[in-house]
């Protein structure tokens, strides 16, 4: 089952034709990845783990197809499914509509990382447990 979200479309969204800027969608779908992760116990940046070593998500892909205009104040609703876990990534898919009507999809993949001191990252296979809630929304 998707977890659904809604966004209302801010005027900083906009271009100077008042329609949302393609580029405005990216921290949406962002932004509804972190509110998809927070409802199933999954923290954007571990401040504490066991290991020692927070655990972060890089996105390595991201695209977005557009299907028509939103506007400013527009009420978008977004749903977010886990469409593939891999062994050490996972495929989000965003669905946006307006009163039923598709405005856009796309969809953005991240790799599970371990964060090393002085920022450095190393790819990790996803924790089981993770692994488990993930599959509750895909």
């Amino acid at each position: 089952m998707p977890f659904v979200t809604q966004r209302r479309v801010e005027f900083r969204d906009t271009d100077a034709a008042g329609i949302v800027h393609f580029s405005a969608f990216f921290p949406m779908m962002e932004t509804a990845e972190h509110e998809l992760l927070r409802s199933i116990g999954v923290d954007v940046m571990p401040r504490h783990v066991p290991e020692g070593m927070p655990i972060t998500w890089p996105r390595v892909s991201a695209h977005c197809d557009y299907r028509a205009a939103a506007r400013f104040e527009d009420l978008l609703t977004i749903e977010v499914r886990v469409a593939k876990i891999g062994s050490s990534s996972v495929r989000y898919e965003f669905v946006f509509t307006r009163d039923g009507v598709a405005i856009a999809d796309g969809a953005l993949t991240a790799v599970c990382c371990r964060l090393a001191p002085g920022g450095g990252l190393e790819k990790i296979a996803i924790p089981e447990e993770t692994r488990h809630r993930f599959e509750a929304v895909g």
